[in-house]
């Protein structure tokens, strides 16, 4: 570092950047146990908090990763019996991402490890700069969002 100091809009990216990173190392350290990776825990995740089945291109958009990632993702939470694909009723070429049960026991205890994390986390921090964050974050994110 040169010793001068960051402008605010560096400082956040910085912290905002690794804040993330090891924000999902330490979830993914707390669900090592389940036998999933990142990946997989967040793909079952995103499955279970639609409201409607998934495609695999959106989950894929949502997860962050190329649509090939996602086909062998879900191929093998498929193999595992985590999730099924059915096509869809509107276009025969899309497949849509069904929870089985065992992938529902699974979103519950990524749902409860999630929620101990961030309460341990948040403990006695003010709920309005909290609130203030998101906000931003939030917009942060609209704003990026119109830039792709």
């Amino acid at each position: 570092m040169s010793g001068l100091p960051e402008s605010p809009e560096e400082r956040f990216s910085a912290a905002l950047h690794g804040s993330a990173r090891l924000w999902r190392l330490a979830l993914d350290k707390r669900l090592k146990h389940l036998g999933i990776g990142q990946s997989g825990w967040m793909t079952i995740a995103m499955i279970a908090k639609s409201a409607q089945p998934m495609s695999q291109r959106a989950l894929a958009d949502l997860v962050g990763v190329e649509g090939p990632s996602m086909v062998s993702m879900l191929d093998r939470l498929e193999r595992d019996g985590f999730v099924t694909r059915a096509p869809s009723p509107n276009d025969r070429r899309v497949k849509l991402a069904h929870l089985t049960d065992a992938g529902r026991t699974v979103y519950d205890e990524v749902r409860k490890e999630a929620e101990a994390f961030r309460k341990n986390l948040f403990a006695g921090m003010d709920q309005q700069a909290l609130a203030a964050a998101a906000a931003l974050l939030e917009t942060l994110r609209t704003r990026i969002e119109s830039e792709l």
